[in-house]
């Protein structure tokens, strides 16, 4: 099993643009901004390059995380302790009989969106909670973060 590394930059560049169309002001942006109290001076103020560098790179630990969610065949590669060259034949047997088994977009996409509602909706929502924020606050960011992740996933266990 190798990291396709290929695969976790694209899909971390994904989160990007999923942010632009999810949090433009025609979409969900407006109402984000509100809910967030956020004002234009607050957003134009932001040092962008490190905004945007950060988001990036959170998005590839992310994504690099997203992969032991969404391809199976991991499992199987940490039970050798990470190296196949000392692993018993029916490793590689295993493998030849399952080696493609769900590596599909539909499959990643599937485990990004679980991920998203069972991961990032509760963390998001318990921080909403106390940092007072309302509902609306809650489901435009996990929103956001539910569509991102099963975009990741699909990028992710699909690609090979």
């Amino acid at each position: 099993m190798e990291i396709n590394f290929l695969a976790l930059i694209v899909a971390a560049i994904s989160a990007l643009f999923v942010g632009f169309v999810w949090y433009n002001p025609k979409v969900f942006g407006n109402a984000w901004m509100k809910a967030a109290e956020m004002s234009e001076e607050k957003v134009k103020g932001g040092n962008m390059g490190k905004i945007f560098g950060l988001a990036l790179l959170f998005a590839f630990l992310l994504a690099f995380q997203l992969q032991f969610l969404t391809i199976h065949q991991t499992g199987i590669f940490s039970l050798v302790g990470g190296d196949p060259s000392t692993a018993l034949p029916s490793y590689q047997a295993f493998l030849d009989d399952y080696g493609d088994s769900y590596r599909t977009f539909k499959h990643g996409a599937f485990h990004g969106v679980l991920a998203g509602i069972l991961i990032a909706l509760p963390i998001i929502g318990t921080n909403a909670l106390f940092e007072r924020k309302g509902a609306k606050y809650i489901f435009i960011n996990s929103g956001y973060w539910i569509v991102t992740l099963g975009v990741m996933g699909a990028i992710i266990c699909g690609w090979r």
